[in-house]
């Protein structure tokens, strides 16, 4: 008779062997199973908020030291965005950063960034929708001083709602302007013996005005009679022109042929000037020239110009010559505009704040 131990010793092999195959087959049909599972949303599935913040991935690094935080979260992105599961909260040790935001705001979502500003006044109540009757296109500022307050109000009169005034005090007195309306409306910025560059350097930066297509940056001392704004715009866009400015009254003493208003064109982009004076026609000051009195620049123009102005610039001389830098072709872009023009009544006003005994 055979050994009972030898028989056992035969079906156990057998026996393993059943096993093997029952749970290979097990795991098989588990996981075609789990394949033919739809996609689960966990936001439809009303899970406690307080679930997922109690899973703690410092714990999973710890443990698994093979596997980084990082990598599971990396991982766990993969997995959503592969398998379309939707899931809105975000642990609170996940970073956000996104390279496109601009310099400092890469760890915002780019839907909460404002990355520009305007001069808009606003209210104290209501709807923010409903703040704005009209929404100004343009910007003009003046840097002005007290002693001009009856020439700068008879130049805010030229300038439509279009517009937003802004006033530079260079003295240092803004109430007494509160006896014209469109003041109050106004935005004033006082520091006193400043002159429009400083103003504009600080206070006009291209993110700050980037909501106005066409920005001037006025002296206090120009005589309008012949001016309109709004007609101006027109020849600027007409022409094409960048940077631009106003033809100035021949019979005034200029010192620039270029900036000469001529009687019989609507603008001007070049000119002839004294012999020696222009070694390239395309080059200032017989071309691509404005002055610094009363220049106006488009959105796109200011932007570049601010970022050429530089810290200690006072008066703005050389500024002028520069400004060709800006735009391109600069003998195309840059021109007087005749049938709109000024006259430069030459107050030297802002000067006489160096001497002490000109201050209030």
């Amino acid at each position: 008779m055979g050994s009972p131990t030898r028989v056992g010793n035969i079906r156990k092999p057998k026996e393993k062997m059943r096993f093997v195959a029952t749970a290979f087959v097990a795991i098989l049909f588990g996981f075609f199973l789990g394949v033919s599972f739809p996609t689960i949303s966990l936001t439809k599935m009303n899970l406690p908020s307080s679930l997922l913040p109690s899973i703690d991935l410092s714990y999973i690094e710890d443990k698994y030291s093979g596997f980084s935080t990082q990598a599971l979260v990396n991982a766990w992105s993969s997995l959503k965005s592969n398998r379309d599961i939707s899931v809105k909260y975000i642990p609170n040790d996940a970073k956000i950063w996104v390279p496109t935001n601009p310099p400092g705001a890469e760890r915002l979502p780019p839907g909460i960034v404002e990355s520009e500003s305007d001069l808009y006044l606003r209210r104290l109540w209501g709807l923010p929708s409903e703040d704005l009757t009209i929404k100004p296109k343009y910007l003009v500022t003046f840097t002005v001083g007290l002693a001009q307050k009856q020439n700068i109000n008879a130049a805010v009169k030229k300038f439509s709602e279009n517009f937003t005034i802004v006033l530079f005090h260079y003295d240092g007195r803004t109430s007494e302007w509160d006896e014209f309306e469109w003041s109050k409306r106004a935005i004033h910025v006082s520091i006193r013996k400043q002159t429009k560059w400083w103003y504009a350097k600080r206070f006009l930066h291209p993110d700050i005005v980037a909501s106005y297509e066409y920005i001037f940056i006025w002296d206090e001392d120009l005589g309008v009679e012949h001016f309109n704004a709004e007609e101006y715009i027109k020849l600027v866009r007409k022409h094409g022109l960048e940077i631009s400015q106003p033809g100035l009254e021949p019979n005034n003493g200029l010192t620039w042929q270029m900036t000469k208003r001529r009687g019989h064109s609507e603008v001007h982009m070049q000119t002839e000037e004294k012999p020696g004076w222009c070694n390239d026609p395309h080059l200032p000051p017989c071309a691509a020239f404005v002055e610094i009195m009363a220049p106006v620049f488009s959105r796109d123009a200011w932007r570049c110009v601010w970022h050429m102005i530089q810290n200690d610039l006072v008066h703005g001389w050389g500024l002028d010559f520069a400004l060709r830098r800006c735009v391109e072709p600069a003998h195309e872009k840059i021109g007087v505009v005749d049938a709109q023009w000024i006259v430069h009544q030459g107050v030297p006003s802002l000067g006489n704040q160096v001497n002490p005994s000109f201050l209030p």
